[in-house]
């Protein structure tokens, strides 16, 4: 499903060049559920970006859904994203012009899904939000707004999911609501599920857990596991 080999990530900074990711190879299954763990600033978003397409690395490959995305062009890795990919963020990322249906919607509609209106309707009715379909992020609190994004991210039933703490902005008690959204939703549509977090309790309901440590990857600590 995604994988990639001898990823390098270097970037140009005042003093010099700074290697983030240094020679990575991975394999990710499909349904598998895999946690990055790592310190803040050790590279977690920028593998997480490098996987999913939205940036290039310095050299190495990476396939998604057997096609090389390391060898598209922009315009063919957005067309990949579209067609395999979905993402929850941190900040939600929705559009405060738009309703919570419009933008679940909108990347159906993008797709080409006649069925846009229903199927957003459907996934917005699975997280709870069947009565606020019509209210606009700036109505929605943050534990809505988050599912809002997870509704948006699974409606256009994509090939794997990537979340970048998708917790973070989030009380300790709705993290947990969105954590058990999260994870009925993969098991009831078999997504592959990659995702990035600070938090243990999130970590622990992976299959895998990976710990990002001075530019590479390896399996997270024994005290620090996912089950």
């Amino acid at each position: 499903m995604l994988r990639c080999s001898a990823l390098e990530k270097t970037v140009d900074t005042a003093e010099g060049p700074l290697n983030i990711l240094k020679g990575i190879t991975l394999e990710i299954k499909a349904g598998d559920t895999v946690a990055i763990t790592g310190a803040s600033g050790s590279g977690k978003s920028t593998l997480l970006g490098l996987l999913a397409g939205l940036d290039l690395p310095s050299s190495g490959r990476i396939w998604l859904a057997d096609q090389e995305i390391t060898a598209m062009n922009e315009d063919q890795r957005a067309d990949l994203r579209m067609r395999h990919v979905g993402f929850v963020f941190q900040s939600f990322q929705l559009l405060g012009s738009l309703t919570a249906l419009e933008n679940v919607m909108l990347p159906l509609e993008l797709s080409g899904r006649s069925d846009a209106k229903e199927a957003a309707e459907r996934y917005l009715d699975r997280v709870g939000l069947g009565p606020r379909l019509t209210h606009y992020p700036n109505q929605l609190s943050g534990g809505e707004q988050q599912r809002v994004a997870i509704a948006r991210a699974f409606a256009n039933s994509p090939s794997v999911l990537f979340a970048d703490e998708p917790t973070g902005n989030l009380d300790t008690r709705t993290g947990a609501r969105i954590i058990d959204t999260l994870f009925e939703l993969n098991r009831e549509t078999g997504t592959t599920l990659v995702l990035v977090t600070h938090e243990q309790r999130l970590a622990e309901r992976c299959r895998y857990g990976l710990e990002l440590v001075d530019g590479l990857l390896q399996p997270a600590q024994p005290d620090e596991a996912p089950c």
